[in-house]
């Protein structure tokens, strides 16, 4: 239970709070989904099936999707205020934040009739859009270079190849899928000749489409993908081919202002718990909250995470205003994945012994973080992107 102090900062935090009505709202329905909730779907890696039923129900997944098309029509803003509020109360969007981040493909780029057959469906709940084809094992995050292959014959794709780390594909309907219909070395630019589909997973899998779960250090449902001549209709692709690497930039862009929003939520989780720990725990006849030594950790994990939320803020407002995203999305997910990283690391060492026992809950929300210095786009690129993008300084690579 938090001390009074805890409570009267979480107030002060609560003045400033963007979208308060969709954060009550966040709230109570994760408080239906306590620690204990996770801790069992963690030991035996299984995919928190009523958790996102709840938010498919309550119409959370199709924030984004047009008034007239059965969503609520609101930015990125509104999500990340929803995806923040789902962290920091103990509960892990990862499960569904995929139908959330490739609307961006698809609403800015998909058709008319594409977005009028699926839309209504994924926002009435009859559909999922969680999977994300992207990432292969040979090209990592050199999106350029991937080499799954899709021929064009006749009115449909045929595809082959394999991708990795595609989470959550056994708990979707759709899967935004980026191929390459013309090689690499015959395009003018590396990033030409790449093309989006939209696969109908029903249908693909046992048809071309074959699924390998990958068991990692967190429950993450993530998997590895096989294509073996999958047959995709022509109609399923997103826009012009040979232009997909700036459509899924609008999924990819999202992706990372989300993540960014989760970091913030699962620091600001670990500060809650440390504060209120540190005011409760007793050591030598006085509470440990007193010493400077664990103060001060604690207070600055605060100030690393509230500068982070700032520029998810903005980066989320130039998101949903239409411009180019890129740079913003980079840095709110570098600055807001170190925060976590650095409060959840402060919250383990404030907890002591108890911080790695399973009923604390800090030690499941210290590996879902750790992911986030890696995935879905690592420290390093991103200060490879500043490097060169912003401060001119020559290409590493």
């Amino acid at each position: 239970m938090q001390t009074g102090k805890a409570n009267d900062a979480a107030m002060i935090d609560a003045d400033d709070e963007t979208y308060p009505e969709i954060r009550r709202e966040i709230r109570r329905l994760c408080a239906d989904f306590p620690g204990s909730y996770w801790q069992a779907l963690d030991r035996e890696r299984h995919y928190p099936t009523e958790f996102v039923a709840r938010l498919m129900e309550g119409g959370w997944l199709s924030m984004l999707i047009p008034e007239e098309l059965g969503g609520s029509a609101l930015g990125l803003t509104a999500v990340t205020a929803m995806m923040e509020e789902i962290h920091r109360s103990g509960c892990n969007g990862g499960a569904a934040h995929a139908q959330l981040y490739t609307m961006g493909t698809l609403l800015r780029h998909g058709s008319d009739e594409q977005q009028a057959q699926y839309l209504p469906a994924i926002a009435a709940g009859e559909l999922r859009l969680q999977a994300f084809g992207v990432t292969e094992s040979a090209s990592g995050t050199d999106t350029t270079r991937i080499a799954t292959f899709a021929r064009r014959e006749g009115d449909h794709y045929i595809v082959t190849g394999n991708k990795i780390w595609i989470s959550r594909a056994e708990h979707s309907d759709l899967m935004v899928l980026l191929v390459r219909t013309t090689p690499r070395e015959d395009c003018a630019k590396p990033s030409d000749g790449l093309t989006v589909l939209l696969v109908d997973m029903r249908e693909a899998i046992g048809n071309g489409l074959t699924i390998r779960p990958i068991r990692t250090m967190l429950n993450h449902g993530t998997t590895e993908l096989f294509f073996d001549e999958l047959a995709v209709p022509v109609a399923s692709r997103i826009g012009e081919e040979g232009k997909g690497f700036r459509y899924i930039l609008s999924g990819m862009n999202a992706e990372r202002i989300l993540i960014a929003s989760e970091c913030i939520g699962d620091a600001r989780f670990f500060i809650e718990r440390a504060s209120a720990y540190a005011s409760e725990r007793e050591v030598f006849g006085r509470a440990i909250g007193q010493n400077q030594g664990v103060q001060f950790p604690i207070a600055r994990a605060w100030a690393q995470t509230t500068a982070a939320a700032a520029i998810v803020d903005r980066a989320a407002e130039q998101y949903d205003g239409g411009s180019k995203a890129g740079t913003l999305a980079n840095t709110a997910k570098l600055l807001a994945s170190e925060a976590s990283w650095f409060a959840a690391d402060m919250c383990l060492q404030t907890h002591g012994g108890l911080g790695f026992a399973e009923e604390s809950d800090i030690e499941r929300k210290f590996r879902e973080t750790r992911l986030y210095q890696v995935a879905p786009i690592s420290t390093n690129l991103i200060l490879s992107h500043i490097s060169t993008h912003v401060l001119g300084l020559p290409k590493s690579f």
